[in-house]
């Protein structure tokens, strides 16, 4: 029996082994990110690293701030580019085959660091052009995820991709700590390197074997080739008619149809569009809350933690941090969005207000005990981040509230909103990375107050504009957002036509459509 023909019961309904394989295989694009993310903060400080890229005379050398930033932050641009050109790879040459591109992209800026001698710039061209990768894949990975798993499983399976995020920070922090033994060394920094293009490979090539998105197919007319696809995805390929099937294909046809008729959205309409459908709104949304994930504060630990030593308290931080990720992906699916983002950032801003403020009273270079409760307050911020920030606003793609395919109204083709809102996250990660040496070197733990307000803030926008969207389709959240006289507040009651909830279908309406 072929891939296409095996299929699980999960949530009462069929889901084929190949969309499980699919999202087990394409969340290798979160684990890049994540090693990567992980790897920087310690190579930056090997012994070899600093002697051959630093600035001074020899046996005195140290990183400048500006360079340090730019030398760890570039990538982040990189990626903001590759996100935003994400969406026309993924148009022209198909979702799989775009993946395959942010992969090699990826490979080529490894070598170019890997090769790097003893010029900063060097290696930040090689972090800039990995990161075109990587941006790439941050598009792609969500979109195709989103496009191609059943409902039944498209929460769990987009949640994947950022639990693969933290997998990829603990390897690199492992890693790390088990070379540093020879920092004095260049195979300690370019060991770490090197292994991240092992990591893509399975991505790269695995990915071409996969069924390409029944959406993308349709809207390029292959109906036949979409409606086998999606029987693979359900594990009945032997059955392309099946009623299970035959329901999510018309679904989506309709939705395909309307937007062939509207016509291809541009740019400009991702600020300007109309009311109706809330483009504007929507596009704002995914930018805050995707910006807001990075301005929690999270990416400060792993890429300071200048706390006793930096290597084993990332370990540790990048531990809790897998961890706690597995609620999170219970959460997500029996709880919902909102109530878990407003909580989090409120659990987050009070850990980092007594982070900042023990770290300013009681220095930790001269109080042991203000150490321990640093440690204790970041675990706690990184746990609470782990279940909420971390895995929501990723994963809400299968609600289309943020930023992935179909989460934009049908003319916008919001691939585009997807591009826009995942460059957001970047920019907010390269804000971070960049403003971090020089926090360190002039507020130092008084940055925790910063992230205290944004947080504070993220809770605010949340709960004033965010609409719970657990277990909606698709399509079904554009009808929702269309509906103006609905609170975000009140959302969470909100059942889309022919269902009895928003887990059970009304077979008699359904019937009575086919029929």
């Amino acid at each position: 029996m072929g891939l296409g023909k095996a299929t699980i019961r999960i949530n009462g309904a069929n889901c084929g082994f190949e969309a499980i394989l699919l999202g087990v295989t394409t969340s290798i694009g979160g684990f890049l990110f994540g090693y990567d993310t992980g790897q920087i903060s310690g190579i930056q400080i090997f012994e070899d690293f600093i002697n051959r890229f630093g600035q001074g005379p020899p046996g005195n050398k140290a990183f400048d701030d500006i360079i340090l930033s730019l030398v760890v932050s570039l990538m982040s641009i990189g990626t903001l580019i590759g996100a935003l050109s994400g969406a026309y790879t993924a148009d022209w040459w198909g979702r799989r085959k775009s993946l395959t591109f942010g992969v090699v992209m990826f490979i080529i800026g490894c070598i170019i660091q890997i090769t790097a001698m003893s010029s900063w710039v060097h290696i930040m061209m090689g972090r800039f052009v990995a990161g075109l990768g990587v941006g790439n894949l941050s598009v792609g990975v969500p979109m195709y995820q989103s496009e191609c798993c059943p409902r039944e499983i498209r929460g769990s399976v987009v949640a994947s991709y950022q639990l693969l995020i933290t997998l990829g920070i603990l390897i690199s922090n492992l890693i790390n700590y088990g070379v540093r033994n020879i920092e004095g060394s260049a195979a300690s920094w370019r060991l770490v390197i090197g292994l991240g293009m092992a990591f893509s490979l399975p991505l790269g090539i695995g990915v071409l074997f996969l069924p390409e998105s029944p959406r993308w197919l349709a809207g390029r007319g292959r109906w036949d080739a979409a409606r086998i696809a999606m029987a693979r995805l359900r594990g009945l390929k032997a059955d392309p008619h099946n009623p299970l099937v035959e329901d999510d294909f018309q679904e989506m046809q309709r939705a395909i149809l309307q937007q062939a008729n509207v016509g291809t959205g541009t740019w400009w309409e991702c600020f300007v569009g109309s009311d109706k459908p809330r483009v504007v709104y929507r596009t704002l949304l995914g930018c805050a809350i995707h910006f807001l994930q990075q301005w929690t504060g999270v990416n400060y630990f792993f890429y300071s933690a200048d706390i006793d030593d930096p290597i084993l308290i990332q370990l540790v931080l990048g531990a809790v941090n897998v961890v706690t990720t597995f609620p999170g992906l219970y959460i997500i699916e029996r709880v919902g969005r909102r109530i878990p983002l407003i909580i989090g950032a409120c659990w987050q801003a009070t850990w980092l207000l007594i982070f900042a403020a023990v770290g300013i009273a009681r220095p930790p270079d001269q109080y042991k005990s203000s150490g321990i409760v640093m440690i204790v307050a970041a675990c706690m911020f990184i746990a609470s981040f782990a279940m909420t920030w971390y895995v929501i606003p990723l994963s809400s793609s299968d609600t289309r509230i943020l930023t992935k395919p179909r989460q934009g109204p049908v003319r916008l083709g919001s691939d585009r909103q997807a591009s826009l809102a995942t460059a957001s996250n970047w920019l907010g990660n390269f804000m971070i990375s960049f403003l971090t040496p020089f926090a360190d070197s002039g507020i130092g733990y008084a940055f925790g107050f910063v992230f205290f307000g944004t947080n504070a803030a993220a809770a605010v926008i949340v709960y004033f504009f965010l609409y719970e969207t657990k277990s909606l389709a698709l399509e079904q959240v554009d009808i929702m957002y269309s509906q103006r006289e609905l609170r975000p507040w009140q959302s969470r009651k909100w059942i889309p036509e022919g269902y009895l909830d928003r887990n059970t279908r009304d077979a008699a309406y359904w019937d009575q459509r086919r029929g």
